[in-house]
């Protein structure tokens, strides 16, 4: 007999580690080619991982809610053989940022690099990124670190270890500065599986309470839940939000779709929504008015270069899910369609990648979905814009015509557009918002797709 070593295999370019959610097989268990033999999530995406080869599995080294980093061996598996072998190493991402490439015409800023002390110095003990983010803002030393004793597996630190310890330290006042000035990303805060603490700036000391009767019932937030309510009070924190509205006759484009729908699909195979039409009409404001495409990095503003479009998608669960849509503006309106259609329906499933949910540039949601006519959307970090679009409704709507001016039912919706006004003023998000609507109310109803 021979033992294989099951690592953690590499999921994505930007994703280094994973959090194991559940083991499908047990030791002991027969495992065939391809079987599944545990779930892991990373971000919002839970995936699963296969047995490359037949065996039993003997042994697993990670605990379910335990964090794993790609590359690790995660299991062992009993083969048929005479020696042991082991998976072949993936290729792990690069813990140093690539430089961009210049782009013609724009003034590259330098970007100053930053070596976080708590890398600085070698250490044998494992540390989460959420740790390390809070130690370097308390100026905690490699060493200080290791003198602090954890409640972890293995005694591993976490985030609730590390506040009460600089809690002691400060005489019983936690500082907020890792809260308010560098917000924890989702990922690491999903992998510490822990709330953040909640911080009240007129009375630090005091402690809120929340009064729970008999008939009530407490639910605890499922995983995903917590990622977002993180996510969403790091956005609110982070970015000073204004909110733009515009309303939109886009009677043209609903008849246009009612003309189309039915031979589109008989010839695509695809349904044809009102989404894939949203797209296009954000990725060609995009162009217009390029500086909606950003992000923020201390005082730099990054211009992206590349239009890549999130959707916002219900789960069946109740929970949202944002998978991106890449280089949007380089699709027809059949590719935007099949890529919607595609991202949503294995986003309902659990099926999207990793890679699927990240390097988004722009958010769109739509709450019309839920009979909504508009909504005020939080900006999904580290972008600067979100288009939230309503319910179409028919209204009496008054028309200009050679004539005079006439009263008609027509297809009205409303467009919010929420934005960071750090970087966008109200001139820029009021006219990128009134563009988008100009794309929709001009749709030309003999369009041939």
């Amino acid at each position: 007999m021979a033992q294989y070593e099951l690592l953690l295999p590499k999921m994505g370019e930007s994703v280094a580690e994973a959090t194991v959610i559940k083991w499908v097989k047990q030791p002991g268990d027969s495992i065939d080619l391809d079987d599944t033999i545990l779930e892991i999530a990373t971000d919002k995406v839970d995936s699963e991982v296969p047995s490359p080869v037949a065996g039993k599995l003997i042994k697993q080294l990670f605990a379910t809610d335990e964090v794993a980093q790609v590359g690790d061996v995660i299991a062992i598996i009993e083969t048929e053989g005479g020696n042991d072998l082991k998976a072949e190493e993936p290729i792990v991402p690069s813990t140093t940022e690539d430089k961009p490439e210049p782009i013609p015409g724009i003034e590259q800023l330098p970007v100053e690099t930053k070596v976080d002390p708590i890398l600085s110095d070698a250490s044998d003990r494992f540390y989460s990124p959420l740790v390390k983010s809070i130690a370097t803002q308390e100026n905690i030393s490699i060493q200080e670190l290791d003198s602090i004793k954890g409640s972890g597996a293995d005694g591993r630190l976490n985030k609730d270890d590390l506040l009460n310890y600089i809690a002691n330290k400060n005489g019983g006042a936690v500082s907020t500065k890792e809260v308010i000035i560098t917000p924890p990303t989702p990922l690491s805060e999903a992998l510490e599986n822990k709330p953040v603490p909640s911080v009240q700036a007129a009375s630090p000391n005091k402690t809120s309470t929340t009064s729970v009767s008999g008939g009530d019932e407490i639910i605890e937030m499922d995983r995903m839940r917590k990622l977002i309510a993180d996510h969403m009070v790091m956005s609110k924190t982070t970015s000073p939000h204004v909110t733009s509205f515009v309303e939109a006759d886009v009677t043209n484009m609903v008849l246009w779709r009612n003309k189309v729908k039915n031979s589109f699909e008989k010839r695509e195979n695809e349904k044809i929504t009102f989404t894939p039409i949203f797209v296009e009409a954000v990725a060609k404001a995009i162009k217009d008015f390029p500086m909606i495409n950003v992000s923020v990095n201390g005082t730099q503003i990054i211009k992206k270069r590349d239009i890549n479009i999130g959707m916002a998608a219900a789960l069946p669960s109740g929970n949202l899910i944002v998978p991106v849509i890449r280089n949007a503006d380089q699709l027809n309106l059949v590719g935007l369609t099949k890529a919607v259609n595609d991202l949503a329906n294995r986003a309902r499933i659990s099926k999207l990648k990793p890679d699927e949910t990240q390097g988004g540039t722009f958010t769109l949601t739509n709450v019309g979905s839920f009979g909504n006519v508009m909504g005020t959307p939080i900006i999904n970090q580290p972008q600067v814009a979100i288009l939230a679009v309503g319910a179409i409704k028919k209204k009496p709507a008054v028309l200009e015509t050679e004539h005079g001016d006439v009263i008609a039912i027509r297809h009205m919706m409303f467009l919010s557009l929420s934005y960071d006004h750090r970087v966008v003023d109200g001139s820029l998000g009021g006219m990128f918002v009134r563009r988008v609507a100009d794309y929709l109310e001009n749709w030309d109803f003999n369009r041939e797709i």
